[in-house]
């Protein structure tokens, strides 16, 4: 990987330098560091509300559902306010900002009131910077390259998802169920990244068109031909993808992990994330990023039948968490480089959060409706059914996505 100097790409169809702006690095290490943070949380979380506050199935689904999904309801907000004045930087540091009080507020926390309260600041402070974020990256590279520059950001993010476990691990190992204390490290570096971006990422204006148009026009756009089939095999997809914490619950059940070992679990799957994510962003970039993104849907479907299936065991265990994190690395950035192609630049930011509102909406549904599958049918049912359907969903997709790709290849 090289970084270049440069923070924007010198003209739209320059050629393939194989540099990321160092724009794009910068916002990386930032993710990194609010990725140590979020996943300090998010691997004690599952077994913090389910055994320590003792929720059920249901109550945790619900919760699970509002962390996958309460995003959405600012999503776009977020992404057309960064396009609107032109000032991406400032609407994401917002954002982190939100996230990162929200850490502390989890130690007075303890009712399920309280704790959803919390959790929907720190979601609604991921909304808003994420579009915003991810159009600072678009804008910062150039376009034969976007898989490949949200590949290494999305490298750097997932290596701080990997570390925020481990941290959390040895905490929890110091001090058995020390949980205010991961909450505190925690809080102390989602502060790290907020003041990273607002001193060192440089702030990209843009002249926009998106000031010139308003707020319906703006998202009239974005129901038009040339996303409305993406969108819509997003939404498929993101209903049939089960919350990682149901997955990591389901493996902990069946193996009879100790409580102590539970963040590993998130380890394994950042590592296989980390590793990949470069890779198949580059793999976007030569023959498509739908192709890569339906991949990934189809080893998700691989990675619930092996959780489900009869084998049991560390090594069982392992091939779970690495195809999970194969799934992040062929979707999570490809998302949104492939709907960066598609939209004008005035507008990406919308664009991008569109998308994402979408997936979070769908999840926050299948978070609800895999809970309560849970309570009817069990554990390994309820993987087998989802892994079914959605191996029924990726043809569908492949299907709603052809247009897109032919314009993708075509541009």
């Amino acid at each position: 990987m090289y970084v270049s100097l440069r923070d924007r790409p010198t003209s739209e169809t320059g050629p393939r330098t194989g540099r990321v702006a160092t724009t794009v690095v910068l916002l990386g290490v930032v993710s990194l560091l609010t990725d140590v943070s979020s996943e300090m949380v998010a691997s004690v979380l599952p077994l913090y509300l389910t055994a320590q506050l003792g929720l059920g199935y249901l109550a945790y689904g619900f919760i699970d559902g509002l962390y996958q999904g309460v995003s959405a309801l600012v999503r776009i907000g977020g992404g057309y306010a960064g396009d609107r004045g032109g000032r991406p930087k400032w609407v994401a540091a917002i954002g982190y900002a939100v996230s990162a009080l929200s850490r502390l507020a989890l130690l007075p926390a303890h009712g399920i009131a309280a704790i959803t309260a919390v959790i929907t600041a720190d979601r609604l402070g991921k909304g808003l910077r994420t579009a915003p974020r991810d159009a600072l990256i678009a804008d910062s590279s150039e376009p034969a390259t976007l898989g490949r520059s949200f590949g290494v950001h999305r490298a750097l993010d997932t290596l701080g998802a990997a570390i925020g476990p481990l941290v959390a691990f040895g905490l929890l190992a110091a001090v058995p169920g020390g949980y205010d204390s991961v909450f505190v490290v925690s809080s102390a570096f989602a502060i790290c990244g907020v003041a990273l971006l607002v001193l060192f990422v440089p702030d990209l204006r843009r002249a926009t068109g998106a000031a010139r148009i308003g707020l319906r026009r703006a998202i009239g756009q974005l129901t038009g031909p040339r996303l409305r089939r993406p969108l819509v095999a997003a939404a498929l997809l993101g209903v049939l993808t089960v919350g990682d914490g149901f997955l990591y619950l389901s493996l902990q059940r069946r193996d009879n992990l100790a409580a102590e070992m539970f963040p590993l679990l998130y380890v394994g799957t950042n590592l296989a994330y980390l590793c990949l994510a470069v890779p198949l962003g580059r793999l976007a970039d030569r023959i498509g990023r739908a192709p890569v993104l339906l991949g990934g849907h189809v080893v998700l479907a691989a990675a619930y039948l092996m959780a489900a299936g009869p084998v049991t065991g560390t090594l069982a265990t392992l091939v779970v968490l690495a195809l999970l994190g194969a799934f992040y690395a062929a979707t999570d950035g490809v998302l949104p480089a492939l709907i960066s192609v598609l939209i004008a630049s005035e507008t990406r930011g919308t664009g991008i959060a569109a998308a994402q509102t979408v997936v979070a909406l769908a999840r926050f549904v299948s978070s609800l409706a895999f809970g309560s599958l849970w309570i009817v049918v069990g554990r390994g049912q309820a993987l087998l059914v989802v892994a079914g359907l959605l191996t029924a969903a990726v043809p569908v997709a492949a299907w709603l996505l052809r247009t897109r790709e032919m314009v993708e290849v075509s541009g």
